[in-house]
């Protein structure tokens, strides 16, 4: 955006936010005209939402000079349950003349200004990577990287214990091995195999589906320039992790590595307690052979630059399968004296399906895909339990290594028929976005991107125009077009979380918190409210939502939720006609 254009922005918010502040626990009243506070490339389906008015029509107004560009009418009023509030929509897509904007309705505020311009989420994509730098384990973070937000290194691991749930003849309780790199999970300061599972899935999709996006850009990491694309820098950062949580002398896999309980609101060079690795499992070894089966084929590429590496991976994968078939049912169980996140798991036939797929694109061996056809059932919307769909999408990118027509088309027709119906919901919607009140849950603006980044599977097959546009609302409601009137991702938007559950943005005495990353969301099921001095605003699903530090259930950030969020502001770059 040209420095004029920013600097108008720039002046519009502040006065926006002078005028109307920002609510400590979103803005709930009703009556407002919303919408994605980040604006819209020219060609992009633009939609607002127009809160309980009675108005029939709208306006779209250029800053600038106060001219009317654009007449329309509403959509009819309905009530969205989630937030039980009646809804009409603004359909504004054929403003495409890049400008800065408002929408104004009858009766009402105008609402926020949005720009319309050519790349508009790309620096979204990028602070969304660079969030994991923020979050890496080992490393000082520098002045020159992380500006405000340097610290001390914390968490070298290079001395863990192995915990008695994970002894094994080689490796017997109180061994110490070395586990350093990756990234902390979320909020706290333990490193999970499966949530990293699927986290490393979107992160390695986003590259492998969209690398000219991807290629060249600069995220102001210590590797920048060293001839590796940022993002896999970054990946890499996490997968030197996880190569070192596989047991050398079986090939299964800690579920994690982690401390007994769960660190106090300090910053990670102050958090010193042991560190163990906790009991091998059967998802974790499935998610780990999936994601290094994965990284063997895409960091092919870059054997010059990680020598021996591709093969490394490779061998861990199949070794970590081996496992797997010989101990298929192995369940996480917590220890008792383990007290911080357990990421369990009952169900192993879609972490099965996805190791399967994932080998057999890595290696063309025709059993690796007899596994998948066995164990995949139809696609859903992931998430770390629920990992069959990776496969899925991951088959579809690469259909023409498929062995037939027939397993094209079952893969073509399970993308399809998730994607058609997401876009019914999404149609149906008052508010239109595919959410209905059950997927408001912990980690809920997650759900919202992962059903996003389905719909992208679909319109990547087929090119269907209603897929990319579902997809285009879903981002819209994560950056402002929501009941509360909040852009979910810290440091992009015009009211943004502020007091994430996230530790060092906790301690570190900065009143911004670390930027790029994506609050859980609105979740009814408000967990956390024994331990909130203050009180939810709303027990309603879309409204369920508390930006304060206290609020683990619903303003925590974390690796797999931030994975979406790369994944679909680069697919919406990189898919969104230029007309």
């Amino acid at each position: 955006m040209p420095l004029h254009r920013v600097l108008a922005l720039s002046c519009l918010l502040a006065l926006s936010v002078s005028q109307g502040g920002v609510a400590s626990e979103g803005d709930v009243s009703t009556g407002q005209v919303r919408l994605n506070q980040l604006g819209f490339s020219p060609d992009a389906s633009k939609l607002a939402v127009v809160e309980n008015g009675d108005a029939g029509a709208f306006r779209v107004v250029r800053e600038s000079d106060g001219e009317t560009v654009l007449r329309g009418d509403l959509s009819a009023h309905g009530e969205w349950v989630p937030a039980g509030r009646a809804a009409a929509i603004a359909d504004f897509s054929e403003v495409r003349t890049p400008g800065i904007y408002r929408i104004e309705v009858d009766g009402l505020p105008p609402s926020d200004p949005f720009p319309v311009e050519a790349e508009p989420y790309a620096a979204l994509a990028d602070a969304a990577i660079k969030a994991y730098y923020f979050n890496r384990a080992g490393i000082a973070l520098t002045d020159e990287h992380a500006g405000q937000w340097a610290r001390a290194a914390g968490h070298p691991d290079e001395e863990v214990f192995v915990h008695a749930s994970a002894a094994s003849p080689e490796r017997p309780a109180g061994t110490i091995i070395s586990a350093p790199y990756g990234w902390y999970d979320a909020g706290d300061y333990n490193k999970y195999v499966v949530n990293s599972g699927i986290t490393m899935h979107g992160i390695l999709s986003a590259w492998e589906h969209f690398p000219e996006f991807f290629r060249g850009r600069d995220l102001g990491i210590p590797e920048s320039g060293n001839g590796v694309p940022d993002i896999l820098d970054e990946a890499w950062w996490n997968l030197r992790w996880m190569l070192d949580m596989q047991d050398p002398h079986d090939g299964g896999v800690y579920h994690k590595l982690t401390n007994l309980r769960f660190d106090g609101s300090v910053m990670p060079d102050h958090a010193n307690d042991r560190r163990y690795v906790v009991q091998k499992g059967t998802a974790a070894t499935l998610d780990f052979a999936a994601v290094m089966a994965m990284a063997a084929r895409i960091y092919a590429e870059y054997e010059d630059h990680y020598p021996g590496v591709p093969a490394r991976m490779r061998a861990a994968a199949e070794s970590a399968w081996r496992w797997a078939q010989e101990n298929p049912r192995v369940e996480y169980i917590q220890p008792p004296d383990v007290h911080t996140g357990g990421y369990g798991d009952k169900a192993f036939d879609d972490e099965f399906a996805w190791a399967a797929a994932e080998l057999y694109l890595l290696s063309g061996d025709a059993a690796y895909y007899r596994v998948f056809e066995r164990y995949s059932a139809e696609p859903g919307i992931p998430s770390w339990a629920r990992v069959e769909a990776l496969g899925w999408m991951s088959m579809a990118h690469h259909r023409d290594r498929l062995p037939d027509d027939h397993a094209r088309a079952r893969i073509d027709d399970g993308i399809d028929g998730l994607a058609t119906r997401l876009s019914a919901q999404w149609r149906e919607s008052p508010w239109r976005v595919a959410m209905k009140p059950s997927d408001f849950v912990w980690g809920s603006n997650a759900v919202v991107l992962n059903q996003a980044m389905l719909l992208l599977q679909g319109y990547r097959l087929s090119g269907q125009r209603d897929y990319l546009d579902a997809a285009q609302s879903q981002l819209d409601y994560v950056l402002g077009r929501n009941p509360l009137g909040v852009s979910y991702v810290t440091g992009h938007g015009l009211r943004t979380p502020m007091q994430i559950h996230h530790r060092q943005s906790e301690a570190d005495d900065i009143d911004e918190p670390v930027p790029g990353w994506l609050s859980g969301g609105p979740n009814p099921r408000q967990q956390d409210a024994k331990d909130c001095p203050v009180d939810y605003p709303s027990s309603l699903p879309a409204l369920s939502w508390l930006d304060h530090r206290c609020s683990y259930a619903s303003n925590e950030v974390a690796i797999n939720w931030n994975a979406p969020l790369v994944y679909v502001a680069a697919a919406l770059e990189a898919l969104t006609p230029d007309e």
